[in-house]
């Protein structure tokens, strides 16, 4: 379970970090990231909408994406935000998969800060 200081919370940390943050996208989800600004934790945020499916599904994709997340954390500097939107295709994928898209997408975001 990614513990409670590495959750993003509020809509301004959301909006922020997508606004401010490089994208980078797989077939099944979308991971926006923002590069450390400061201290603090690492803190990663899951958008999951209806179009995924019905409020099972939902939550199911995100008990996935916040499973597949913590060795995410690890690897990124303190301070780092990350949002990841689920896509409609997380639905139908299994976890295996949905794990090595997303170290995939952040490491390809990463990449992009880096340039």
């Amino acid at each position: 379970m990614l513990p409670a200081a590495h959750r993003l919370r509020r809509p301004q940390e959301f909006s922020g970090t997508v606004r401010t943050g490089v994208r980078a996208g797989r077939s099944t989800l979308v991971v926006h990231l923002a590069p450390a600004t400061g201290g603090g934790p690492t803190k990663v945020g899951f958008v999951v909408s209806k179009a995924v499916g019905n409020a099972v599904t939902r939550n199911l994709v995100k008990r996935r994406l916040r499973a597949a997340s913590l060795p995410v954390v690890g690897m990124l500097p303190a301070g780092t935000a990350v949002v990841v939107r689920a896509l409609p295709a997380a639905a139908d994928v299994s976890f295996t998969v949905l794990s090595d898209e997303l170290d995939g997408a952040v490491r390809s975001a990463l990449r992009k800060v880096a340039r």
